[in-house]
C-alpha cells in the first residue's frame, strides 16, 4: 500500500492488522506508526485545517480532494504533550476565525472574542492586560504607532561600534519579556510604567506627558476608579 506522505515519508510498506483509511476517493491507507508521523509533523508545522463541521483535523497526505478526517478523535494517537498541543492550537483557530484575538502578554494567550468595534480588550479570564486589538499593545488612546526600535542608528557610517562593547550592551530577549510583563504603557504616550505599591492613580513621569490614569483600566483616571479600586 504504497502513497505519498510530502517529506515525511515516500511511502508506506509496513504490514500492520490495523490500518486507517483516508476518506478520499483513491482511499489511501496508511500504518498507525505513519499516521502518528504525519500528525506530528504537521502539528509541529502548525498546518491542520479548521474546518466548520468537522473542527481541526488533517486532509490525506496525497493531497487528494475532499479527505478531511472526519473522526478527530483518531488524533488521539497522538502523544499528550502533543494532543494537548492540538487541542489548543484547536482552540486558538476558533477563536481567531471567529474574529476574536490572543492576548499578546507572555505566558499567556488567551483567546478573547470582541465585539467588532471595539479597540479596548481586557483579558478578563487570563492574565488581566488590557492592550489594543489593532496592534496587541497595551491599550493606547489615539493612532496605533511602531513601537518597535529600529537599527537605523547604528547603521550610520559616522561612528564605529566595537562590536565586543556591543555585544555585552546587547537587549536581550529575556530582558524586553521582563518589562512587557512587570510594566504597563501609559495610554498617552506610551512609557513603560512599573507599579511598585500605593493606589491605582498613575501619573506618568515623562515631563511632555504627565498624564494621569489607572492602572486596573489603563484608561484616563475617573471618579469611578476612586470609588471602585482606588486600592486595588
Amino acid at each position: 500500500m504504497n502513497f505519498l506522505v510530502g517529506n515525511i515519508l515516500e511511502f508506506c510498506s509496513n504490514f500492520s492488522n490495523t490500518v486507517l483509511v483516508f476518506p478520499c476517493s483513491e482511499g489511501h491507507v496508511t500504518c498507525l506508526d505513519c499516521f502518528r508521523q504525519y500528525c506530528s509533523s504537521r502539528l509541529r508545522e502548525r498546518r491542520f485545517h479548521s474546518d466548520k463541521n468537522l473542527g481541526y483535523t488533517l486532509p490525506c497526505p496525497a493531497g487528494c480532494d475532499n479527505s478531511f478526517i472526519e473522526e478527530t478523535h483518531h488524533f488521539r494517537l497522538l502523544s499528550e504533550e502533543e494532543y494537548a498541543q492540538y487541542q489548543r492550537f484547536g482552540a486558538e483557530e476558533f477563536v481567531l476565525q471567529a474574529g476574536g484575538v490572543l492576548c499578546p502578554q507572555p505566558g499567556c494567550g488567551m483567546g478573547i472574542l470582541v465585539d467588532g468595534g471595539c479597540t479596548k480588550v481586557a483579558c478578563v479570564n487570563g492574565c488581566g492586560f488590557v492592550f489594543c486589538k489593532n496592534c496587541l499593545q497595551g491599550y493606547h488612546i489615539g493612532e496605533c504607532q511602531d513601537v518597535e526600535i529600529g537599527a537605523t542608528a547604528l547603521e550610520q557610517p559616522s561612528y564605529s561600534v566595537d562590536p565586543g562593547r556591543a555585544a555585552q550592551a546587547r537587549w536581550d530577549e529575556a530582558s524586553k519579556v521582563a518589562i512587557k510583563v512587570t510594566t504597563k504603557p501609559c495610554p498617552k504616550c506610551r512609557t513603560p510604567t512599573e507599579r511598585d505599591g500605593g493606589c491605582m492613580h498613575m501619573i506618568c513621569t515623562r515631563p511632555q506627558c504627565g498624564f494621569h490614569w489607572c492602572w486596573v483600566c489603563q484608561t484616563p483616571w475617573s471618579r469611578d476608579c476612586m470609588g471602585s479600586h482606588w486600592f486595588g
